[in-house]
């Protein structure tokens, strides 16, 4: 092909590798219209609708419709232009896809009521406002009013879900997840127990610098790896040193009272609620996934539960 031939439609398709009956269509439109007509009727192209017709094959693929098309060949607008708000618009077809499928991938996995699944629904399509209100009621619920908690605003944040712009399907669904957990009547009342309680210790004493839980964690540990049956003597030394060290914290007399608190701590602190929370927040926000305390807490409470009094 030259500049100075005229081609029919059937020399366009063997040219293009398009249809003769696509090329018709897109001549009809005016999107590549004819330079002229043969003596027979039949029009007749120029070079130039060959490179129009390799953009509009370019630009359908991308998903532009025609009118669009259109309007970029006869430099009414910029690709440049077109190209941004296309780019724009498919950023939040794909976030629609991604919630759809995250939502799907639950139902399926749960094998979740219609209800349910409404609910799933409702959640992934929540606004980043709307998210952060929802969650802020269940923080306020946990956590609101406790003075004796001075760290409590970075307690907040701690807990605070932070789904990004551009999620994968995994953080949706943890997000799904976690919005449902958190509007768990009894969940949240679990939660706001173990915040009083914390509190309470706080205000008992001033030398209360570490959580007692992470204490626990530290003294347990060993005799955990080391397979020590936690109702055996040699569990013994491993119990006193834990109770007396909340003792020591909270400047009471290491006694079936104290014991008894602890045990009522620990048992408050280890709801599977409160560690799936905690692992499913760490998906959202893309953190390291937390260190299991159950194990330890499991062993403690047992501990604990053989050598107090009811």
């Amino acid at each position: 092909m030259d500049g100075d031939t005229l081609y029919s439609i059937g020399d366009l398709a063997r040219r293009t590798g398009l249809t003769v009956k696509a090329i018709r269509f897109y001549s009809d439109r005016g999107i590549v219209p004819p330079t002229g007509r043969s003596p027979s009727g039949y029009r007749l192209y120029d070079i130039d609708a060959v490179a129009r017709l390799d953009l509009v094959r370019t630009l359908r693929d991308l998903g532009l419709d025609l009118p669009t098309i259109r309007k970029v060949l006869d430099r009414e607008i910029s690709l440049a232009e077109v190209a941004s708000a296309h780019a724009d618009a498919l950023a939040v077809q794909i976030r629609t896809l991604r919630l759809r499928r995250a939502v799907l991938t639950a139902v399926a996995r749960r094998g979740s009521t219609p209800e349910e699944t409404d609910l799933m629904h409702q959640l992934a399509k929540l606004s980043e406002d709307e998210r952060r209100r929802l969650i802020g009621g269940f923080l306020d619920t946990a956590f609101g009013g406790l003075d004796a908690i001075p760290e409590g605003a970075a307690v907040r944040q701690s807990m605070t879900p932070e789904l990004p712009d551009n999620p994968e399907a995994e953080q949706v669904e943890a997000w799904v997840e976690l919005a449902e957990l958190s509007q768990d009547a009894d969940f949240r009342a679990g939660m706001r127990r173990m915040a009083e309680q914390h509190a309470a210790d706080r205000a008992d004493t001033t030398r209360l610098r570490r959580d007692p839980v992470a204490a626990v964690r530290d003294q347990v540990r060993p005799a955990l790896a080391a397979g020590v049956d936690p109702a055996s003597p040699q569990a013994e030394p491993v119990v006193a040193a834990v109770t007396a060290q909340y003792a020591h914290a909270l400047g009471r007399p290491d006694d079936a009272d104290l014991r008894r608190r602890l045990l009522t701590r620990l048992e408050t602190v280890n709801d599977p609620r409160r560690e799936r929370y905690l692992h499913l927040l760490a998906v959202i926000n893309g953190w390291r996934a937390p260190e299991s305390l159950t194990p330890v807490l499991d062993w403690t409470i047992h501990a604990l539960r053989a050598r107090t009094p009811a």
